[in-house]
């Protein structure tokens, strides 16, 4: 996996417009398997490429339309990327290529760049494509000898085309390529294994019933394992992993004990390359005879096959692949000799650029481990998604709104707690039911069938412990609570400022303390990303894909879309960014009537093309004045002839419906490392028959900062938090605004400092970037 080691760069801001892509030709291509957001990713390189003056083309049917060359190798026009955002596959197509394995290939596909100057080679595709790139270019210079002996091209084409720059994205649903957290097309295929699984559930329970799901993943099992965790399933194999022998036994042993404690159904999940300890395959129906001839359940088998790659790109598909294909050309234009081919990728929430054979390397090593049934091995090189987990009191609540995934946390924290031989108590309605004694014990099967469900059943208020702290302390006492962990928003971060500010004054509250933040609007300070986020950011893309479709057979119209948020400019910014919007309007981003007017006559310029439609963003809060109706009315009347308007407030169903996998996965992870983290800190403070613990540290947010999750004390964190506006006052994502103008052709700064650098692969993780746990 990635590791920290480049120096960093001198200068602490640096941006794109001295990267200058005159002169120059960059060509995207896909190959290998297709997967969702591909598409993203060849809109974000093309807009990217023609935004620094470069020239940009298509590579039609992946290596075999290089390597045929005619129509196959076209330039692409601002307008070409327009509307496949949200589609689907790659609309560029991909194809397995024989030709390009033999040298006679390479050397017919060297002489078509080289017949149209292209030297900068975007591949989107897995460890085979990014292994033939890397392979072409280190051939490059002999076949450009070839071609000169031969006559095909002259000195000077040789001369100008001598360098071949590569860097490469990884698009695979499978996940299983070393170096990068997720890969495109991953978090897609999640939503549709998800949407299954769902679907099966409730079926399942109607006739009490046993599901087998077969999902991708011949030498991966990240599908199946995330899936597992996202939907509650009672038991999953993986490639990685074999069961012990003798599992057949203690799965249906584990089958039975769930349906005595009342369960009216089973979940089981096998990833297609899953084997046993010998390497003998162990199938779907394998698994369904054994679950039948054992213990007589009527048992089904659904094998999801392809339609996990199909469908429209996730929210974050479309974000982390618009990210990726930007760097991916700040990549190809800061590429010289030395430079190695890259792949650019993501590790927590940071980009990163690593070399390519070396990822490649590792994930083959990964393979061979497996055939050398080096299953530690295996596991250990694959990397973080599959690191595994005296008894006190722990109270776990919800509070301020709800968010889509807050219940997989409460079930995550409460499992974990149970494992780890605590007693849990649910408290409900938030600190309102705590000073009401709305507090009871809360045992493992209490929470089976959570992760799937939206908003929060364990009841959630807005209200602050402030003026109720006196009746709070004496519920603690009353239950002997060792230890809070609060799932929620700002005011849950708050309310753990009051508790935290009132322990000289209440020694109940001298307990170790977590917060996790879930909050549709992302405005948690301490944290990049919050539980709920996701899910919200989904329903706006869905929404904005509708209302761009219904305009489809009516030319020059612009929606007008209000989100959420508060004064956090959040989901609009990114919201917006997975949309493909033309303008976002956030309060964090002051603006005037000149720049509405500004706004207007693009829009106008844009009318003139082929791309006769247009989105605009609105954050509820960004301005007293102008109002989603003030600006509708606006630019119906600027726009008068021209185009005409609609208006759209999205409203509360940004907070509703089943959580995303994203926030499954995240809202389990981050619990389980709340409550580890809870387990230690109860034993480093308890002394003397007691718990006490008053430091800072001991009262802490769990947040995502960049690569890891970190835990910060919330008093250290009242600085950097604006609590008028109930925002931080350092916002990671407003860096992604210069990159949403660009993609909308707004000419704009786009600070790159912060942007990927060269790192070389490291195999073992810090300890504090082990986020991740099977359930």
């Amino acid at each position: 996996m990635a590791g920290a080691s480049a120096p960093k760069r001198q200068d602490t801001r640096k941006f794109f417009e001295n990267l200058s892509g005159a002169g120059k030709s960059i060509a995207v291509l896909t190959s290998g398997g297709d997967a969702q957001g591909m598409n993203a990713a060849v809109r974000a390189v093309v807009r990217m490429g023609i935004y620094v003056g470069a020239k940009v083309y298509f590579i039609h049917e992946g290596y075999q339309g290089m390597v045929d060359g005619g129509d196959n190798i076209k330039e692409a026009k601002w307008e070409s990327v327009s509307s496949m955002l949200q589609v689907g596959g790659t609309v560029i197509g991909s194809a397995r290529c024989k030709d390009f394995r033999t040298h006679e290939g390479r050397l017919k596909a060297a002489h078509n760049l080289v017949q149209r100057d292209i030297t900068n080679l975007c591949v989107i595709g897995g460890d085979g494509s990014l292994t033939g790139a890397n392979l072409f270019r280190e051939e490059w210079s002999s076949l450009l000898e070839e071609l000169l002996q031969q006559g095909l091209i002259d000195g000077e084409a040789t001369q100008r085309n001598s360098e071949l720059h590569i860097v490469g994205m990884v698009g695979s649903i499978d996940n299983d390529f070393c170096g990068t957290d997720m890969t495109i097309g991953t978090d897609s295929a999640l939503h549709r294994i998800i949407e299954v699984v769902d679907a099966i559930m409730t079926t399942a329970q109607s006739h009490q019933r046993t599901f087998v799901l077969e999902v991708m993943g011949r030498h991966c099992g990240y599908l199946a394992l995330v899936s597992a965790l996202a939907c509650g399933a009672d038991w999953v194999f993986i490639p990685e992993m074999p069961p012990e022998d003798g599992w057949e036994d203690n799965m249906c042993q584990k089958l039975s004990e769930i349906r005595s404690r009342g369960s009216r159904l089973n979940i089981i999940i096998v990833a297609e390359g899953a084997t046993d300890r010998q390497g003998q395959h162990i199938t779907s129906d394998f698994v369904k005879d054994l679950v039948v001839c054992r213990l007589g359940f009527d048992t089904r088998v659904t094998i999801l096959g392809h339609v996990q790659r199909g469908g429209t790109p996730s929210a974050f598909d479309r974000i982390l692949a618009s990210r990726m294909g930007v760097e991916a050309v700040l990549a190809l234009l800061e590429a010289s000799a030395n430079t190695p081919a890259c792949v650019v990728s993501l590790v927590g929430n940071q980009a990163v650029r690593l070399p390519l054979m070396e990822c490649v390397q590792m994930t083959q090593e990964v393979q061979k481990a497996m055939d050398e049934k080096k299953f530690d091995e295996a596991v250990r090189l694959r990397g973080r998604y599959l690191i595994c987990y005296s008894s006190f009191n722990v109270a776990v609540m919800n509070v301020g709104a709800p968010a889509a995934g807050m219940n997989a946390a409460v079930r995550s924290a409460v499992r974990v707690g149970i494992t780890e031989g605590h007693k849990m108590f649910a408290v409900n309605d938030g600190f309102e039911g705590f000073y009401k004694g709305q507090i009871k014990e809360i045992k493992w099967g209490d929470v089976g069938g959570w992760t799937g469900q939206g908003g929060s059943l364990l009841g959630t208020k807005r209200t602050l412990p402030g003026k109720h702290l006196d009746k709070i302390a004496e519920q603690m006492r009353i239950h002997n609570i060792n230890a809070l962990l609060v799932v929620g928003g700002f005011e849950a971060y708050v309310g753990l400022l009051e508790l935290a500010a009132a322990r000289d004054k209440y020694e109940e509250f001298c307990v170790p303390m977590v917060m996790v933040p879930s909050t549709v609007s992302n405005n948690i300070p301490g944290s990049d990303l919050s539980i709920g986020s996701d899910t919200a950011l989904n329903a706006i893309t869905d929404t904005c894909d509708r209302i761009k479709q219904s305009a489809s057979g009516t030319k020059r119209r612009v929606f007008i879309i209000e989100t959420m948020g508060g004064y956090c400019g959040y989901l609009a910014t990114v919201g917006g960014l997975a949309a493909g919007a033309d303008t976002v309007y956030i309060y964090e981003e002051p603006f005037d009537i000149r720049d509405l007017q500004a706004n207007v006559e693009h829009l106008t310029e844009k009318m003139k093309t082929s791309i006769q439609r247009g989105l605009v963003l609105r954050n509820e809060n960004c301005n007293e004045n102008f109002t989603t109706d003030f600006i509708y009315q606006l630019y119906s009347e600027e726009g008068r002839g021209v185009f005409d308007c609609r208006k759209n407030i999205l409203g509360h169903m940004q907070q509703g419906g089943a959580p995303s996998p994203f926030d499954r996965n995240f809202g389990t992870k981050i619990a389980a490392k709340a409550m580890q983290w809870i387990t230690r800190t109860l034993k480093e403070s308890y002394k003397g028959g007691r718990v006490f613990a008053n430091s800072e540290d001991t009262a802490c947010l769990l947040g995502m900062r960049r690569r890891t999750l970190v835990f910060q004390p919330v008093a250290q964190l009242r600085d950097e938090t604006d609590f008028v506006h109930r925002i931080p006052k350092e916002q990671w994502w407003l860096k992604l605004r210069p990159l949403m103008k660009i993609l909308a052709k707004y000419k704009t700064s786009y600070d790159v400092s912060d942007s990927g650098q060269l790192e070389h692969v490291t195999r073992v993780r810090p300890k504090d970037s082990n986020t991740s746990t099977a359930i």
